[in-house]
């Protein structure tokens, strides 16, 4: 299976020193000596002047500049994601991703900052926060007619062809499980 993003961010910072000759807290000392602010112009700095590959001088660049407190990935971004005015939304999507990942063993669950990817070989679909009262399931089912219930996606996402408004557990069934398993066996 393929790595996640944490683990390959994990994997490139345990290499930076070996590849770049510094590990990351002296890169950091580095990026605050120049008093660069934005991630392009660090970005810039770390590839001209010092040589460092684009990889790694965009891990550098967001672990540098990133805020302490920030969300770091996987469950922190998920956990950004259902806090607050949306906390209650958790289980609808603790329901969905309990659901998802008995399609196979190569289901991969990719947080982001706003949503969460559901990948195989491509996307097949994306589970979204959208409002403090209901989660939004993307859905990529090209060539399937859409129903009252299975929407068109419109604006709400171009990365896939249908959406499905969710705003209680109860709405995690078989039908909505069913479209999912036809777009990752899709995928």
């Amino acid at each position: 299976m393929a790595k996640s993003p944490e683990e390959m961010r994990a994997g490139m910072i345990e290499k930076l020193n070996e590849t770049t000759g510094k590990s990351l807290p002296e890169w950091a000392k580095v990026v605050a000596a120049t008093e660069l602010d934005g991630h392009q112009k660090v970005l810039r700095y770390l590839k001209t002047k010092h040589g460092v590959t684009h990889g790694y001088a965009n891990l550098i660049a967001q672990e540098t500049l990133r805020p302490a407190d920030a969300p770091r990935g996987g469950e922190d971004l998920v956990d950004a994601q259902y806090a607050g005015a949306k906390a209650g939304l958790r289980p609808i999507y603790d329901a969905m991703i309990e659901k998802v990942k008995l399609f196979g063993r190569d289901v991969e669950i990719s947080p982001k900052k706003t949503y969460v990817s559901l990948r195989r070989r491509k996307q097949f679909g994306l589970i979204q926060a959208s409002s403090a009262s209901r989660i939004d399931v993307g859905i990529n089912l090209k060539g399937t007619a859409a129903t009252e219930r299975l929407e068109p996606s419109g604006s709400f996402n171009a990365m896939v062809s249908h959406r499905v408004r969710v705003g209680s557990v109860k709405d995690v069934d078989k039908e909505l499980e069913g479209w999912l398993r036809k777009a990752y066996e899709g995928a």
